[in-house]
């Protein structure tokens, strides 16, 4: 059952789409006032909170009322295991915070992951490709708008560009 389509496959793709996008308009206004935290980070963030929502969502109706066990306490647990994980990636140096969206990967890798676990197949991939989309496409939106703003964060972001043109 690797590809049932569910009525409700449709909707729920659309919330995981909604979260990424407003998740990355809110970033958006933090690249502009400068913060670390940008464009790519509140999407993850917003896309993996909408992920175990929905998750937990779908799972609590398949389960109800078939087993007494709350289905959702392992995510739980693995969701505030990674979340520790991912606080021990994030370096501050200086005024730069490094580290921040790739917790933020992790943390939605997570769901990813729980929601396979789950069989949730259709809405991990659609998640996963979202995720790919956020850290590739969304990187050179990103220093574009803080280029555009004149943030000095930014020169970290060209120095990155010129090693991957290089490689």
């Amino acid at each position: 059952m690797f590809f049932t389509f569910d009525p409700t496959l449709t909707t729920i793709l659309i919330q995981l789409t909604v979260a990424a996008l407003l998740g990355l308009l809110v970033g958006a206004e933090r690249s502009i006032a400068g913060k670390s935290a940008g464009m790519r980070t509140f999407a993850l963030v917003s896309l993996g909170a909408c992920l175990f929502t929905i998750t937990s969502v779908v799972i609590t109706t398949q389960y109800f009322g078939k087993v007494n066990f709350d289905p959702m306490r392992v995510p739980a647990a693995i969701i505030t295991g990674i979340g520790f994980i991912g606080a021990g990636l994030i370096l501050f140096r200086e005024s730069l915070v490094r580290g921040l969206t790739t917790a933020a990967g992790m943390w939605i890798a997570a769901g990813i992951g729980i929601a396979v676990g789950f069989g949730l197949y259709i809405i991990a991939a659609y998640t996963a490709l979202l995720t790919l989309f956020i850290f590739t496409a969304v990187w050179f939106v990103e220093a574009k708008v803080k280029v555009y703003f004149g943030h000095n964060s930014v020169e970290p972001i060209i120095k990155k560009t010129d090693q991957l043109s290089e490689e």
